[in-house]
């Protein structure tokens, strides 16, 4: 019987010389900790997956809450990945680093 094993291995982010940029919305309902959280993860993530080709814009909606229709966002905080496509969503605060690399397609599942 043989058996697989699964692991993970980085994405390559394009061409060395021209890295591809990754625009992030993070949306959120005002400075809860959940909140908080949520950025604080997804900007350690950035900063140790992306090497500062990305951009996050967070999207408070207590402050506006018609923009939450534009990305049919229905739990906070929710992070969506606007670039590179596809469109990806990930609920939560961003705690499960792997699920989170998973999810914006930075690591992928090869099997040895």
């Amino acid at each position: 019987m043989k058996t697989s094993k699964k692991t993970r291995k980085p994405l390559a982010t394009g061409n060395k010389t021209k890295p591809k940029m990754w625009y992030l919305r993070l949306y959120v309902a005002g400075q809860t900790p959940k909140s908080i959280t949520a950025f604080a993860n997804l900007k350690k993530i950035c900063e140790e997956h992306l090497s500062g080709s990305y951009s996050i814009e967070v999207i408070d909606l207590l402050e506006n809450p018609k923009l939450a229709k534009g990305d049919q966002i229905l739990a906070i905080p929710t992070l969506v990945r606007k670039l590179p496509p596809p469109l990806r969503k990930i609920i939560g605060d961003l705690s499960d680093t792997e699920r989170v690399l998973v999810g914006l397609n930075l690591f992928r599942r090869e099997e040895d």
